[in-house]
């Protein structure tokens, strides 16, 4: 299918623009005859390109680093699970109407769901990043009342540890806790700590799960370390694939069987 005078057009905003997003909503655009096309964009001046969004029926925009807490102002009007990290990843643009959503919030909030994740246990989460942001208040609202932050940046982890009601620590040794969950670049594929675990050997044999939210490689050290211990694990890739997912809900209205996910996914992925 070609786009046309009446094709809808979704894109995405980042610093520097990937593949997934791209291919994934493609695909599935395609697979059910919808006429969207979506494409990957990049900006030096983001009030002129959520004006252009706004003013040119652009249906829908994801939004990545830098720009997830800056176009809040751009805005017209914050989804729960935006307002309530203050964080920004997905537009839906409704007759000039922008509404900002957080759909990595959202992804994280049915995987705590879907893997039956007990509150009451203890986490401990690394990273203090805006992806970390939206996993720590994910889990916050979820109920889980005891975590640690690690961070080697003082002043935002502490920041997000106060925000949850968490403690902080910079390094993570001698960590012990029930749930661990890597939301930095540790393990993530052709970084400068590909190889690295992101937890000490200990503290992981001591977890109840484990959860790597880098996607690239699913299999990342830390999962591959957690699986050989016998514990049960949550994938970067599957939210990835949700958070992409709810963004394809809010842009067409449509939501696609589970093997239709998978499949873009998959295709995505470049599998």
């Amino acid at each position: 299918m070609f786009p046309s005078k009446d094709t809808v057009l979704c894109m995405s905003l980042a610093g520097r623009p990937g593949t997934f997003g791209v291919r994934f909503h493609n695909h599935l655009y395609q697979q059910l005859g919808l006429d969207y096309y979506y494409k990957a964009m990049t900006t030096g001046d983001l009030p002129a390109a959520v004006g252009g969004i706004r003013a040119l029926g652009v249906r829908g925009c994801g939004v990545s680093m830098p720009y997830k807490e800056a176009c809040i102002p751009l805005l017209d009007e914050l989804d729960p699970s935006a307002a309530v990290i203050d964080s920004v990843n997905t537009l839906v643009n409704t007759q000039g109407h922008l509404k900002g959503y957080n759909t990595d919030y959202l992804a994280v909030r049915q995987l705590i769901g879907q893997h039956r994740l007990d509150p009451a246990s203890s986490v401990a989460l690394r990273g203090s990043g805006g992806m970390a942001k939206a996993v720590a208040c994910a889990l916050r609202d979820a109920g889980f009342k005891v975590g640690t932050i690690i961070a080697r940046n003082r002043e935002a982890g502490e920041r997000l540890a106060e925000v949850c009601g968490y403690r902080w620590q910079a390094e993570p040794h001698d960590v012990r806790a029930q749930v661990l969950v890597n939301v930095t670049p540790i393990g993530m594929a052709g970084g400068a700590e590909a190889q690295q675990l992101a937890f000490e050997q200990g503290a992981i044999e001591s977890a109840q799960v484990v959860f790597d939210v880098v996607a690239m490689p699913a299999q990342t050290p830390l999962i591959v370390a957690a699986q050989a211990a016998g514990k049960p694990v949550i994938t970067g890739l599957e939210v990835i694939g949700l958070q992409a997912l709810e963004q394809f809900v809010l842009y067409t209205g449509v939501r696609p069987e589970a093997r239709q996910v998978a499949a873009a996914v998959a295709f995505a992925r470049g599998e």
